[in-house]
């Protein structure tokens, strides 16, 4: 809980009661507010110049239907098919525009640390290791709406943001972060 609400108050998401109760714990434990101050210069750190230089990283996936174009296209023997194609595609929905939305994510122990939600097709994409702080980052081109995410560790252990308290579980026994882009 301590740290949940060190997080939630970097974040700024905290309600006044939680900010209240945050303070109180902070007075009452001097090793608690020493690990918030760490935090806290952490992320100072996480927010200079360097961090404001990743880049944004647009991922779409990739559906069966645009493979099997890709494909059909060098099968084509004429012109007038291939015209054909084009029109037809032409009338898919337009691509939505993506916001840049940056993860960040305290896990030193981990070796290798991967994002998966409805915005990359459930595809895991590597994040950043940000030099020896225990923060892992990437910042990600999302379209506008609610989706759904979580954190791979190492390849195998799935983790909600603990810095994003709405969650649902998945079909796997675990849970999923909820996050609102650009509504």
């Amino acid at each position: 809980m301590k740290d949940e609400f060190i997080s939630l108050f970097i974040d700024d998401a905290m309600t006044l009661d939680e900010k209240i109760e945050f303070i109180e714990l902070i007075h009452a434990d001097a090793a608690y507010k020493d690990d918030t101050l760490s935090f806290l210069q952490q992320e100072s750190m996480l927010r200079s110049d360097v961090t404001h230089t990743t880049p944004v990283v647009d991922i779409r996936a990739e559906t069966r239907f645009n493979v099997y174009v890709r494909r059909t296209w060098g099968y084509l023997a004429t012109a007038a098919a291939t015209a054909c194609i084009i029109f037809f595609l032409t009338f898919q929905s337009p691509v939505t525009a993506t916001v840049p939305y940056r993860f960040v994510l305290y896990q030193p122990e981990a070796k290798q640390v991967q994002l998966s939600g409805s915005f990359t097709d459930w595809q895991a994409v590597t994040m950043n290791r940000i030099g020896d702080s225990g923060y892992w980052d990437i910042t990600v081109g999302i379209p506008r709406g609610e989706h759904q995410f979580s954190y791979i560790l190492n390849g195998e252990k799935t983790l909600a943001d603990p810095s994003i308290p709405t969650r649902e579980k998945d079909d796997f026994g675990g849970e999923n972060s909820i996050l609102v882009v650009g509504v």
